[in-house]
């Protein structure tokens, strides 16, 4: 199964309940979401539809960056619509030493089948496998997949389901230094995870793993597609445009960028957010910046859908 874990901005969610009222009743795709916004309109609609749509979710309900930075919320008394549909998505909570509160709260809160994310892996001691191999915590997400004494202490608690996290996204500083590098290898691990005993796996999409809050108008316009290179390998593709001298006409950026999306694709199976970009080009629009990343985040949560769901 495929974990992909996304921040709870707008287009994420829009990327979300486009992706469920494409896919609905898919089995292979579980999101992961950590809200970043201290509203939970969009994120309340993005349930709404994910459980009209029988896409099981993950909602972080300690979440650490963006608003939460500086304020903390009771997210459950927030969305009323949580607690109507307790079995309809995963309770999840960030490790940061607090592994006693995390224990808490899911008691307190009668919650079940649980999950605890380490981002950046599992500095393992008996005191946290004994919160870990409390029954009401089902699912733990490891950061650091590659520790295996890690793994062989985790593989001791009864009836969890580990999920690798890893950072496949190779981030550059400027969206033009994306010019030399056509594409990167992002992963293989969707072929072998369950030979190495993971009930999943997880990473960020075609995003960078740290979160950053707003942005500025970019001097190039760079898009990032996922693909399958070969039966055993993901990459990502960088689309970049070609004017980047300055801030000015970005929706000339776009069509540069799009163009050789378009080029690249053109032999190649191709997804609906793929197609939906191609069209934007053919029709002489431009959608902001907002849309583009919307697009490679469906694309690749389409592109290992088809792949997980074409394993079976």
């Amino acid at each position: 199964m495929y974990f992909p874990y996304l921040r709870g901005k707008q287009f994420e969610l829009i990327a979300l309940r486009e992706f469920a009222t494409q896919y609905p009743n898919t089995e292979q795709i579980v999101p992961i979401i950590e809200p970043v916004k201290s509203t939970f309109n969009g994120l309340t609609t993005a349930a709404k539809v994910m459980f009209e749509q029988h896409l099981y979710f993950a909602l972080v309900l300690n979440p650490a960056d963006g608003d939460f930075k500086r304020i903390t919320k009771d997210i459950l008394s927030e969305m009323p619509i949580l607690l109507e549909n307790t079995d309809k998505w995963i309770p999840a909570f960030l490790y940061q030493n607090n592994g006693e509160a995390i224990l808490s709260t899911i008691q307190n809160q009668k919650l079940n089948h649980a999950m605890v994310i380490f981002k950046n892996g599992i500095d393992i001691n008996d005191n946290l496998l004994h919160i870990l191999s409390n029954p009401q915590i089902r699912y733990i997400v490891n950061g650091d997949p590659n520790s295996r004494i890690v793994m062989r202490r985790l593989g001791n608690l009864e009836n969890k389901r580990i999920i690798r996290l890893d950072n496949c996204f190779v981030e550059q500083p400027r969206n033009v230094d994306y010019l030399n590098i056509p594409e990167d290898k992002f992963t293989e691990e969707h072929r072998f995870y369950s030979n190495d005993h993971f009930y999943g796996i997880s990473d960020y999409t075609a995003l960078p793993k740290d979160f950053i809050d707003g942005g500025m108008l970019p001097y190039a316009v760079a898009i990032h597609m996922t693909y399958e290179k070969n039966q055993d390998e993901i990459y990502v593709r960088h689309f970049v445009s070609d004017t980047n001298d300055d801030q000015s006409n970005i929706q000339r950026k776009f069509f540069e960028a799009t163009t050789k999306v378009k080029v690249f694709f053109t032999n190649r199976i191709q997804t609906t957010a793929i197609n939906e970009l191609i069209k934007l080009l053919e029709d002489g629009k431009y959608p902001g910046l907002g849309i583009i990343k919307k697009l490679s985040i469906r694309n690749h949560i389409e592109l290992m859908n088809r792949i997980l769901t074409e394993k079976l």
